[in-house]
Parts: structure tokens; C-alpha cells; sequence
């Protein structure tokens, strides 16, 4: 817990910067690629992901440990070699799993998140699941466990990975020449994020394009077939929380009210999106029929309330280093209530950003929650004895601000919701 939150601090300034270099050469070459409300949103789904990593709270239902433990024919040593072996034994896992997530229907909740921007940018890397209760798919890394890939191996190879596939989430880059035929670039990833018919379900490679085009999910970007992005069933939220949990809420009605009892099963394999016929009529879901014509996600919003959001977005970040600079001081009860704060404080702004007048009575909620914790403690979790009273102070400002802000922005700060920009 406390090493992968050390990588952590240093990976999530890095993964800012460089959504501030994009945003920048979005300014400069005039090409608009982000939304402000859309890219904190990206960034809080990053937040709380995190959280939940960090915290380790998946539960495996087949590790790799006991894996290797039983079907290893021969320990490999630890040289550069198996470094290279379990990096392509990761993508390969990585490609697999993927697909699936895209092709059945339970599976495709763990992913629904990552999907749900209608922009593709680098923030939109950040949309990581936290609907991932159950982690079940490490029998696909048998090749590895096979020739006895430590566990130590793999546990240092996977954030590096998962890491390399931040990079290309971009408009800005375009035909990268003989990569586009071993690695995955962003004219590839492009196509997998988009809705277009000719778009969907391909590219499913992590970091290796060669998996699509040895398995038939290959598709090259075409110059006449311009990407449009999101899902088909758009999430109509800067929710992330919600985002995450909208499919599994859509699987869970339908198995209710369905009134064949093989539908009530068969829903949670079926291909993504499958629904009974008698649940489509009692409960229509709005998709995207046309693309091209679609109507973005968007809202009306001043300066001030988009520099509010980000405000927020960036308070939150810096309780989140705090709590991954000292998570071993915190400890784990404590950390899994600090971590359990900051989502109530993610969950709150975006529902300031979609105009939900609740968002109010969550962040005086929240700023009481937070000041009862420094008034009980005597500091915000021993920052006043790590690095000062300033912290704390600053914190309980914070919670201050907060809840007064909102107040001014639910009452009279924003004009009123608009349906969306035209695609």
C-alpha cells in the first residue's frame, strides 16, 4: 500500500503536466480537444480510482501467486529477460480481458468509465474504474506463471504498463509511420474510443497493436469516417461515481423486472447492451442513433464557476498527496477514512457541475464531516505534527469555503442547463 502511493506521488504530477503541455498546444495550434467541466471530471474518475487502488480494496478471486505456486515448470532468473517476458505476458492478459470487457455485458461495467467522455484527450486516460469489486482474470497470465515469472516481477512490471497507456490519448498526434504497425499510437486509439459503427470494438490492444490485427480487431483511422466519442448509451453526467455504476444499475433493473426467469440469468453474459424485449419497452434507454447529429454533454457555465471546479479538483488533489505522503502515519482505518472523504468530496462538486441543487446539502454534509474530523483528532490526520498547523488551517478553510461557494453557485452562480454542443 504505502510503495504503490509513493509511485503514485510521483506519477500523478507527471500525468498533470502533461495534460497542461496538451492543453497548451491545444491554445497554440487552435484546435480544440477539451471541455473544462469534461477534464475534472476525467480527473476526479483518476482521484478516485487511486483511492481505491491504494487501498486495495478488489478482492481477487484467483492471484497470481497461487498461480505460479502450482503450474511454475521452472523458476526463471531474474534477468533483464523476464522483464521482457512479463511485460508481453501483460499485454497479452491486458488484450483479453479488454475485449471481453467490451463483448459481455457484466464485464462491460468495469470499463463503461473509461469510455464515457465525449472528448479524447489525455484526461480522458485518467477515467479509471472503481466498480471492479471481484479481479478474476490473472489465469491469463498462465504463459508467465508457467516459466515461474516472480510475483515480485509482475507486481513491478504492471504499473509501468498500466502507466505507458496514458500517453496516447490525444488529438494532437497524428500518423506515427512504422509504429502504427507494432505499437498502439493515437490514430489507433482514437478508433477504439470511438462510437462510429466502423469504430467500435476494435483496437483492443493495451500497448502491442499486433494482438488486434493476429485476432481480427484491427481497424486503421479513416480520414473520411471522422471519430466521434463517448459511449452509445451516453452517461449525460460529470458524475464519475455515477458513471461507474450506471450500467450495473441498467443490468440490476432489467434482471428485476424481467419476467422470464432465463432473462433474469442470461442478461449479465449476454453481448453488451442486450436487454429483454419486455424491459426495452417498460424501460427505454436513450442511444446514440446517429453520430454525427448527436448532441454533446454540456452546460452552460461562467468563467468563474469552471475555475471553481477546477478549484476543487486541484484542494482534492492536495489532500490526496498528503494522504499518500504519510498513509503510514495515517494507517489503514484512517486512510480508509480520509480516502472515503475525498470521494464524498468528488461525488459532491460534479454534482455542483451538473446543477443538482443536492450538491449543496453533500458539501455542507462534507465540510461538517471534515471539520468534526479535524475538531476530534486535533489536526486534519497529524498534518499539525507532520508539516505544521499551516496544513490543517488551510484544510479547515477549505471546508469553509467549500460549502459557502456552492451556496453562491446553486442559488445564483450559473445560468441555466443547456441540452449540449452539436457534435
Amino acid at each position: 500500500m504505502e510503495q504503490y502511493a509513493q509511485v503514485l506521488n510521483i506519477a500523478m504530477p507527471i500525468f498533470l503536466l502533461m495534460i497542461l503541455i496538451e492543453q497548451f498546444f491545444e491554445w497554440k495550434l487552435g484546435r480544440k480537444v477539451s471541455n473544462n467541466l469534461d477534464t475534472v471530471s476525467s480527473i476526479s474518475s483518476g482521484i478516485t480510482n487511486v483511492i481505491k487502488d491504494v487501498l486495495g480494496l478488489t478482492v481477487s478471486i484467483l492471484s497470481y501467486k497461487w498461480l505460479v505456486d502450482r503450474v511454475a515448470i521452472f523458476e526463471i532468473e531474474n534477468v533483464w529477460m523476464v522483464y521482457v517476458i512479463t511485460f508481453v505476458a501483460i499485454d497479452f492478459k491486458g488484450y483479453w480481458q479488454h475485449r471481453w470487457e467490451h463483448k459481455i455485458n457484466i464485464l462491460w461495467n468495469r470499463h463503461v468509465i473509461h469510455h464515457s467522455s465525449e472528448e479524447f484527450n489525455l484526461a480522458c486516460g485518467l477515467r479509471q474504474t472503481i466498480s471492479t469489486v471481484f479481479s478474476y482474470f490473472a489465469f491469463l497470465l498462465a504463459p508467465a506463471a508457467i516459466v515461474g515469472v516472480p510475483v515480485e516481477v509482475i507486481a513491478t512490471v504492471a504499473p509501468l504498463h498500466l502507466f505507458l497507456q496514458f500517453w496516447y490519448h490525444t488529438r494532437l498526434i497524428g500518423n506515427m509511420g512504422i509504429l502504427e504497425h507494432i505499437i498502439v499510437t493515437p490514430s489507433h486509439h482514437r478508433v477504439h474510443h470511438a462510437v462510429n459503427k466502423e469504430y467500435m470494438d476494435k483496437n483492443l490492444g493495451q500497448i502491442f497493436i499486433i494482438w488486434d490485427k493476429m485476432f481480427g480487431t484491427f481497424q486503421k483511422e479513416m480520414p473520411e469516417v471522422p471519430c466521434v466519442y463517448g459511449i452509445s448509451r451516453p452517461a449525460r453526467t460529470w458524475n464519475p461515481i455515477k458513471i461507474n455504476f450506471q450500467h450495473f444499475w441498467v443490468l440490476l433493473r432489467d434482471a428485476f423486472y424481467a419476467r422470464s426467469w432465463w432473462d433474469k440469468l442470461r442478461i449479465w453474459f449476454m453481448p453488451t447492451g442486450w436487454r429483454p424485449e419486455d424491459v426495452k419497452e417498460k424501460f427505454p434507454i436513450d442511444s446514440i442513433q446517429d453520430p454525427y447529429t448527436y448532441q454533446k454533454y454540456g452546460q452552460k457555465s461562467t468563467k468563474g464557476f469552471q475555475r471553481w471546479a477546477w478549484a476543487q479538483l486541484l484542494f482534492n488533489y492536495f489532500l490526496l498527496i498528503y494522504l499518500f505522503a504519510f498513509i503510514q502515519d495515517v494507517g489503514f482505518t484512517g486512510a480508509l477514512i480520509y480516502g472515503g472523504f475525498v470521494v464524498l468530496s468528488v461525488y459532491s462538486y460534479t454534482e455542483l457541475m451538473d446543477r443538482n441543487p443536492i450538491a449543496l446539502y453533500l458539501e455542507t454534509f462534507k465540510s461538517l464531516i471534515g471539520l468534526g474530523l479535524i475538531f476530534y483528532m486535533g489536526s486534519w490526520f497529524g498534518a499539525t505534527e507532520n508539516l505544521g498547523f499551516w496544513y490543517t488551517a488551510v484544510v479547515g478553510c477549505y471546508m469553509i469555503l467549500s460549502a459557502g461557494m456552492t451556496a453562491f453557485f446553486t442559488v445564483k452562480g450559473t445560468e441555466p442547463a443547456a441540452v449540449g454542443v452539436k457534435v
